[in-house]
């Protein structure tokens, strides 16, 4: 195929030299009476690939892992082991390991009914290689093995097979052990049967092994022990009666969960730290007709909501039907005990979601025959008759539970006033702000030096500390895509903070109008006049410091914001190494002591390579032929020049990314770091002391 734009011809004598290929040609016209030509006439059947079996799993990976780096590697454990859990779900097992073996091998083990070894009748494949070699294959469609299974699709075990290099499947059914290997998803013999095994721990399972593909998965094929351990710690959570075990024969590790109380357990836990409101966590798991509904709610102290919504043990968070019918049952219950115990008052306006939602720690589970997820990454429920069903269940439950505990419902309650209240003053002070705002004739912060770029995709926002470094960021900066926004000071911790305390903050004020996204209940993502915004600040504890600060404003307030990816923290130099004097003069600039020791060392051996004789009663840096060290501790010593080449020029700078791998440990972290538990934070630093390099820190 051959494609040109050709305009050199006016359209009218270019047609008549095509007339005759017609036939063969595609043309379009622009509007500059332009031709685009392209040439159909090597285009036949014969181009047309149809991808047989397991071939398009290993054409086009992304599609069914979603990557191929460390989520997607990871994800291949997930797939398997969703199916030992599914078992579990239905009542079969009530065992899952998974053990991650020296030769670079994952193995999952479950004491299940074992998958079927018997003649398939569609394939007439045995059922376990039909389970194991193709898509959509497996007891999850309609009347199949499962009333309930997270696995929609079916094509989660074929698909780890495809990305395997060797499978080894292994079932124990009937006293007997059944075994068949496949590499790269083609079975290299026939199931073999192996007759009256010997009496284990198990009377029936199956155990899959597969070693992940290294020509798929580039980046790594080594298994991270914490990522599988906090997958199987939340199945333990999610299935009731269920012990789950990650074993690690690299390096000895091994850890074992089972919570007998399922999701109440997992809201005690989510709720860790949080001064939860005294009394038991509200709790019911109730069948309505083929849907099971179970949810489990406590409040806290804090102003932030926890909510973990379910289907099937998958997380769903963006939520669905389910999330629904619990928001508004939930809603209309504590307002319905509100009024009916006199704490709101008949002329006050009705509580809303919003005000009911603060300190909320909810956890929704919901069980279903068919669930509708959209697409395969299944991050939200569209079942339209789990909406009723849960709103149903927690109407009446939950209106029974504040019946019976009223000290914890007037407490509830009386959380969710004050939230109110604190939204209308909140409301009073945006609109205070924004009239200062029109009367000012401006809309962006005084502050801020802003770029001339109105394109979002390019242009930078940079945090920084100190209006001396401001001042020279501001003047070695591209102004055509970098603004800048200085900060004084530290800013308002905002996790102890509700918005109304936030609008009364000048810095904080500053960046909401910088952004654009707006805040809170007008917050939108599409507003956000910059996709890079960049903390700036020193080197040290202080800088730090502040960029937790700004990082918690973030992570509680504009969240979608770092999912997005758009948030990066700046990587100013420790020391610059200078070399020459006047015009000659040159300046190696290094960002940490691992990095100076090593630059150091190779210059060193660089220059007695060379036949330089080494002065070795002279200092390290002057050995390695620089004129002298500078170290810097802060923004503010660094010119424009300097600040421009180390920390703001694109071709120099070093930025990190900040992204939220896990938002629930993220969530926990901050609370621990930067609520009101005092002794949780003093544990927290106390823990990772022996870590610490305390020749780094500047005091």
């Amino acid at each position: 195929m051959m494609v040109g734009n050709i305009t050199a011809l006016p359209a009218r004598k270019f047609k008549k030299r095509l007339l005759f290929e017609a036939a063969q040609c595609i043309i379009e016209v622009n509007k500059a009476e332009s031709w685009k030509v392209v040439i159909m006439s090597d285009y036949d059947g014969s181009q047309i690939q149809v991808l047989e079996g397991l071939e398009p799993v290993r054409k086009r990976p992304g599609m069914y892992i979603g990557s191929t780096g460390v989520d997607g590697l990871h994800h291949l454990v997930k797939e398997i082991a969703d199916n030992s859990i599914d078992e579990a779900i239905a009542g079969f097992a009530n065992r899952v390991e998974v053990i991650l073996q020296k030769d670079g091998g994952a193995r999952v083990i479950d004491n299940g009914r074992g998958i079927p070894v018997d003649k398939h009748a569609k394939t007439g494949k045995s059922t376990l290689e039909t389970v194991l070699t193709v898509l959509h294959a497996g007891g999850k469609f309609g009347d199949g093995g499962y009333k309930v299974s997270s696995g929609l699709h079916g094509v989660g075990s074929s698909v780890v097979n495809a990305l395997s290099t060797r499978m080894i499947a292994e079932v124990l059914r009937d006293g007997k052990l059944y075994h068949q290997e496949y590499a790269l998803g083609v079975p290299q013999g026939e199931v073999k049967a192996i007759p009256e095994v010997e009496s284990t721990r198990r009377t029936s399972g199956t155990s899959i092994t597969f070693y992940p593909d290294p020509t798929i998965f580039k980046e790594t094929i080594i298994f991270n022990f914490d990522r599988i351990a906090d997958y199987l710690r939340h199945q333990a959570y999610l299935t009731k009666g269920v012990t789950t075990t990650v074993y690690d024969e690299r390096t000895g590790e091994r850890e074992t969960f089972y919570f007998e109380g399922g999701i109440k357990s997992y809201v005690q836990k989510l709720n860790y730290g949080r001064e939860p409101i005294e009394g038991a966590p509200f709790y019911v798991d109730k069948q309505i007709d083929d849907i099971g509904v179970e949810i489990s709610v406590q409040y806290n102290e804090t102003f932030n909501e926890i909510l973990k919504p379910f289907a099937n043990n998958v997380l769903t968070p963006d939520g669905g039907t389910h999330v629904v019918g619990f928001r508004t049952a939930l809603n209309r219950v504590v307002n319905d005990y509100a009024r009916k115990n006199g704490l709101l008052k008949e002329k006050e306006e009705s509580l809303t979601g919003d005000d009911i939602k603060e300190g909320l720690t909810a956890v929704i589970l919901v069980k279903i025959p068919d669930p509708q997820f959209e697409g395969q990454t299944k991050n939200k429920l569209g079942n339209p008759e789990v909406r009723s069903a849960v709103d149903k269940t927690m109407s009446e439950y939950f209106a029974y539970y504040l019946e019976e505990n009223p000290n914890v419902a007037k407490k509830i309650v009386g959380k969710a006033v004050l939230a109110a209240r604190a939204r209308k003053a909140a409301r009073a002070a945006r609109d205070n702000v924004l009239r200062k705002s029109a009367m000012d004739g401006l809309n962006l912060p005084s502050k801020l030096a802003d770029c001339s770029s109105r394109d979002p995709s390019i242009c930078e926002l940079y945090i920084v500390e100190g209006n001396s470094a401001a001042g020279s960021a501001k003047e070695g900066r591209d102004s055509k895509i970098q603004a800048i926004l200085p900060l004084r000071g530290k800013v308002l911790n905002t996790e102890r903070a509700r918005l109304d305390k936030m609008f009364a903050n000048n810095e904080i004020v500053s960046l909401i109008k910088a952004m654009g996204t707006g805040i809170g209940e007008q917050f939108d993502l599409k507003g956000a006049r910059y996709h890079k915004i960049v903390f700036m600040t020193d080197a040290d504890v202080d800088g730090s410091h502040i960029s937790t600060l700004l990082l918690t404003f973030f992570f509680r307030y504009m969240r979608e914001v770092v999912e997005a990816g758009y948030v990066y923290l700046a990587k100013p130099p420790l020391f610059g190494l200078v070399k020459g004097t006047g015009s000659g003069r040159k300046i190696d600039y290094v960002f940490d002591e691992e990095t100076l020791e090593k630059t150091l060392d190779e210059k060193i051996a660089e220059r007695r390579a060379n036949g330089t004789k080494i002065d070795e009663t002279q200092e390290r840096y002057k050995q390695a032929g620089y004129s002298f060290q500078q170290r810097f501790k802060g923004l503010g010593e660094m010119d424009a020049t300097q600040l421009w080449e180390t920390t703001m020029s694109p071709e120099n700078r070093v930025l990190v990314q900040l992204n939220i791998e896990d938002a629930e440990k993220a969530d926990a972290i901050f609370t621990k770091l930067m609520g009101d538990e005092v002794e949780l934070r003093k544990n927290f630093i106390q823990s990772r002391a022996a870590t610490v390099n305390v020749e780094e820190l500047d005091f």
